[in-house]
C-alpha cells in the first residue's frame, strides 16, 4: 500500500485529514503581507475594522507570530519552571521565560511577569545585603532573602501546577 502524496500547486494549503485523505486547507490571514486595503474612509489597519491584530484566536486570546498556543500541560510545566528556575538563576530564567512565552498563554504571561517582578526585589535585597555585610546585619539580609526566594518560590510552583494565579507578598511592582 503506498503513502498518498501530498497535492502540489499554488492555490493553497493542503492538510491530510484523519482519513488519509488530502484537504484544501483554509488560508489563514498573513501578518507579514502588510496592511490590508482599506474598507472604509478613515483606512483601518491590517487586522480590520477595529483594528485588532490578525492573529487573535478565536477564543479571543492573543497568538504570537512565532505559532501555536501553549498546551495545559506546558503551561504547568513552564509556570513550574518559571518560578523555581528563579531559586537557582535569580532574575534570568523567569526572563527568558516570560519573554518566550508572554504572547502564547496569558497564564504563563502572568506567572512570567510575578516570577521577574519577584526575583528582581530579591536581586536588590540582595545586593543591600552584601552592601551590609560589613555592618554583620546584611548576613542577616542575606539570609531571610534566600529563605523567602525557596518559600514564595514552592507556593507559586505549586500554584502555576495546578493553574491558579499567583502574587508574591512583599514584591515592587516592575512589570505591570
Amino acid at each position: 500500500m503506498t503513502q498518498p502524496t501530498r497535492p502540489t500547486g499554488a492555490d493553497g494549503e493542503w492538510q491530510q485529514g484523519p482519513d488519509g485523505q488530502w484537504h484544501k486547507a483554509p488560508p489563514e490571514p498573513s501578518i507579514a503581507a502588510g496592511p490590508a486595503p482599506s474598507g472604509g474612509p478613515t483606512g483601518s489597519p491590517a487586522g480590520g475594522p477595529t483594528g485588532s491584530p490578525s492573529g487573535v484566536s478565536p477564543g479571543g486570546s492573543s497568538v504570537a507570530q512565532s505559532g501555536v498556543p501553549v498546551s495545559a500541560g506546558e503551561e504547568q510545566g513552564w509556570g513550574v519552571a518559571m518560578h523555581l528556575g528563579g531559586v537557582f538563576l535569580s532574575w534570568l530564567v523567569p526572563l527568558v521565560l516570560w519573554l518566550v512565552f508572554r504572547q502564547r498563554s496569558r497564564m504563563l504571561d502572568d506567572h512570567g511577569k510575578e516570577a521577574l517582578n519577584f526575583q528582581i526585589t530579591l536581586f536588590i535585597a540582595y545586593i543591600v545585603g552584601a552592601a551590609t555585610t560589613i555592618i554583620l546585619i546584611g548576613f542577616l539580609i542575606l539570609f531571610l532573602a534566600w529563605v523567602l526566594s525557596v518559600v514564595f518560590s514552592i507556593l507559586a510552583a505549586i500554584a502555576a501546577y495546578n493553574r491558579r494565579p499567583y502574587r508574591y507578598p512583599l514584591t515592587i511592582r516592575f512589570i505591570k
